[in-house]
């Protein structure tokens, strides 16, 4: 039976809460309550730049001060991003040699760029395979190649999945290199001026109603002080069909093409046309928070362990009939309360942490992990002096469980450390089941790993309840439920806080595997230590 706990001053304290000096316990009570008040109506949907977005800084400020949590970025509370928000008219055509490709149907295109207008220009066009330059893998689709005011095509994830071959990159599970965030950031460090990722569901890990849907709203990004003028002109999507019907038009086999693109040594084509494309944007220029808490260590103070949720959600939508609140209750106010009830717990003990703990709760993780980013552009301590992140992006709601998904394999030494734990209470690690959807790419703790800091992702949407994922997720629908059980929520709240136990009264400093792509940076930033 799934036990509940009350506050130290409650009537009817339970015995097992004075137990031990330091053994602290889940409580389903405060946990439950949490949930429900962030989820609720009154925060609107917590969208980023929204009065849901102001209501939710002030509770999670207000909850950390009631907690004794100090602030943690430099002296406040509150992490000031500068974000602004484009959108893009959909009245667009993208012509590349003797084709016209018409916008949803064919194509979608954004920019990242604060301007009211882009521009493709007789802009030469390259297919470029999978578009990476990978060391690690001996991998370089850019060699020898200027692509600077260039369009580019290339393809989605990397090719071990596209070869199945697990002596290649690391055959079906994605690796950074897959994700089409890596593909734009490598044209850009490139100079090049359009990009377009031709879409396939399988190596994508969604369909093109997802890419469609997402590219025609509005879109957050971070702002730098040239107002992203060095951006892409163009980054979208492209039909697998669209892109084979130009290829055929071109007296090409886009088929061949692509499976030649999987192979070691492969070299860009240079496709003979121009792409032409204009854009009208909308932009609105806005500041959005973090939240960062700080519960200080003793002898090892200026060590962290990093403990992080997103506190956005999509807020309310015009257009939408009925209930047109995207509450956001799984995704992620459950997150949310999981690092409240953490910082808790970790406030009850009688002997606090030899290292620090920070708390963040990030902005904008659904238009891009933008917070986060922000944070590892410009951290309240270096990234050298942290040790290990967990970062919590959904959790389970129907009840106890036997297993921990791990999402990445291979990677990191923290696996191991959660293998242990998990031991520990009798469960054992399930792996991703779709590691070709690339997941451990796709929340906060990504941001960071770019860094070289080690980090840990806890989420579950829709493993324990595939109706979540069908008919809730993203939806207004993603509502508080009476129906919920806490047994879960309390397995992985004590094997986190386990965790961050054992890491903050260590001196071990988790590494990266041999291979990994975030190795070279932890590396760098540990040799100054």
């Amino acid at each position: 039976m799934l036990r509940k706990y009350l506050f130290l001053g409650c009537i009817g304290l339970s015995a097992s809460v004075l137990a031990t000096p330091d053994k602290v316990v889940f409580s389903a009570d405060n946990y439950q309550q949490q949930v429900k008040t962030i989820a609720s109506d009154a925060f609107e949907g917590r969208a980023p730049m929204s009065a849901g977005e102001e209501k939710t800084i002030q509770y999670l400020v207000q909850e950390l001060k009631a907690l004794g949590v100090q602030p943690g970025y430099f002296g406040d509370f509150v992490q000031k991003v500068p974000m602004a928000g484009i959108a893009a008219s959909q009245d667009m055509q993208l012509k590349m040699g003797p084709l016209t490709f018409k916008p949803g149907k064919d194509f979608v295109s954004r920019t990242q760029q604060v301007a009211s207008r882009t521009e493709l220009k007789s802009s030469a066009v390259v297919f470029v395979g999978y578009g990476i330059d990978a060391p690690e893998y001996s991998w370089n689709d850019y060699q020898g190649l200027d692509v600077k005011g260039k369009t580019l095509l290339m393809l989605v994830n990397d090719p071990g999945y596209a070869t199945q071959d697990p002596e290649v990159f690391r055959g079906n599970a994605m690796t950074y290199y897959g994700r089409w965030t890596y593909k734009y950031e490598e044209a850009i460090r490139r100079g090049a001026a359009g990009v377009f990722i031709v879409h396939e569901t399988g190596a994508a890990g969604y369909p093109w109603s997802v890419v469609e849907s997402g590219a025609t709203g509005t879109k957050f990004t971070l702002v730098d002080d040239n107002d992203n003028a060095g951006e892409l002109e163009a980054m979208g999507w492209i039909q697998t069909d669209s892109t084979r019907a130009l290829f055929t038009q071109l007296g090409l086999d886009f088929d061949e093409l692509k499976a030649a693109a999987a192979q070691p040594g492969f070299k860009a084509v240079d496709l003979g046309i121009h792409a032409d494309l204009q854009t009208r944007h909308w932009h609105q220029m806005g500041e959005s928070r973090n939240v960062i808490g700080l519960i200080p260590g003793t002898s090892r103070a200026d060590e962290y362990v990093v403990l992080s949720a997103h506190w956005d959600g999509f807020g309310k939508k015009v257009g939408v009939k009925g209930d047109n609140i995207f509450n956001a209750a799984v995704d992620n106010a459950t997150g949310v309360a999981g690092v409240l009830e953490l910082a808790r717990m970790l406030k009850q003990r009688k002997q606090p942490l030899q290292r620090s703990v920070l708390l963040a709760f990030f902005t904008a993780e659904e238009t891009g992990l933008l917070g986060a980013q922000a944070f590892a552009a410009q951290p309240p301590v270096p990234t050298k002096n942290m040790v290990a992140l967990m970062n919590i992006d959904s959790m389970n709601m129907t009840g106890e469980s036997d297993y921990v998904i791990q999402y990445g394999q291979g990677l990191q030494e923290l696996e191991d450390w959660l293998a242990d734990a998990a031991v520990g209470q009798n469960r054992h690690i399930k792996p991703d089941a779709n590691p070709q959807n690339g997941l451990f790419f796709r929340s906060d703790h990504f941001a960071l790993a770019k860094q070289g800091v080690p980090g840990l992702l806890f989420m579950d949407l829709g493993d324990s309840d595939p109706d979540y994922i069908a008919n809730r997720y993203h939806k207004p629908s993603d509502e508080f439920l009476d129906s919920w059980q806490y047994g879960g929520v309390r397995q992985d709240l004590e094997l986190i806080y386990t965790l961050t136990e054992k890491l903050g009264n260590s001196d071990a400093w988790p590494a990266w595997k041999v291979g990994a792509e975030f190795k070279p940076a932890r590396d760098a930033d540990l040799a100054t230590r």
